[in-house]
């Protein structure tokens, strides 16, 4: 890690491309860290997603971006990874929705977690939401706390004292909320695609459960919708 008393600290940003990270990536900016952004090619439907990763991490200036492949596909046991299930479009409702992806954010924030210690930085930046959500149990903030107690006792940078830190600045806001504090922080989120099932060009369905939760969010804020929608 540069010694220098005027370098800014560096973080790991996980970087879906969808709204909610988009956001984190602008707070972590904003809170003065240099940012490595990861995002993860998993064998995902919507790989729209990793074109606005992409767009994203220029837009908000990442120092670097890095999409790793990890085909989660060969498990299968998601809608977002088996293409013979079909996306939800019925609404939220209660249980956990086929679109969860099996362990997921565990996956993604041990991958960021290996980066991070490589790179001797010391926080991890993760959109993770726990009011507008679908039901995942990778969201909760007992999760983000578990799992910070996992970095902490699973890595040499924390048996020696140099604690890790999982920040997950969304965890208590509403979709709304998370929109307004992007836009004041300059996101553009008509570069970002939420949709599960986005088509090649990012154009969103306007009817599975994240369109329906992007939606609501932009006429909850009473901000314009950015998002194309294929109809």
């Amino acid at each position: 890690m540069d010694g220098s008393p005027l370098a800014r600290p560096r973080a790991v940003v996980l970087l879906s491309g969808g709204l909610d990270s988009a956001t984190v990536l602008a707070i972590a900016r904003d809170a003065g860290f240099d940012c490595d952004c990861l995002s993860l090619d998993y064998g995902q439907r919507h790989r729209a997603e990793l074109d606005a990763a992409r767009r994203v991490a220029q837009a908000l200036g990442a120092r670097e971006h890095r999409i790793l492949r990890l085909d989660l596909a060969v498990f299968g046991g998601s809608a977002l990874t088996d293409r013979s299930l079909s996306i939800p479009d019925e609404g939220v409702g209660s249980g956990i929705p086929s679109t969860y992806v099996p362990a997921r954010n565990t996956i993604m924030l041990s991958l960021a977690l290996a980066w991070a210690e490589a790179r001797e930085s010391r926080d991890i930046f993760i959109g993770v939401n726990a009011v507008d959500y679908s039901g995942y149990p990778d969201c909760r903030p007992e999760f983000v706390a578990a799992f910070e107690r996992l970095a902490n006792l699973a890595t040499k940078a924390g048996v020696e004292g140099h604690r890790m830190t999982i920040h997950a600045p969304l965890i208590d806001s509403s979709k709304a909320e998370i929109i307004r504090r992007g836009s004041a922080l300059g996101v553009d989120y008509g570069i970002t695609v939420s949709c599960y099932q986005a088509d090649r060009q990012g154009r969103a369905c306007g009817v599975c459960d994240s369109c329906r939760l992007r939606r609501e969010g932009f006429m909850a804020a009473g901000m314009a919708d950015p998002t194309p929608y294929a109809a």
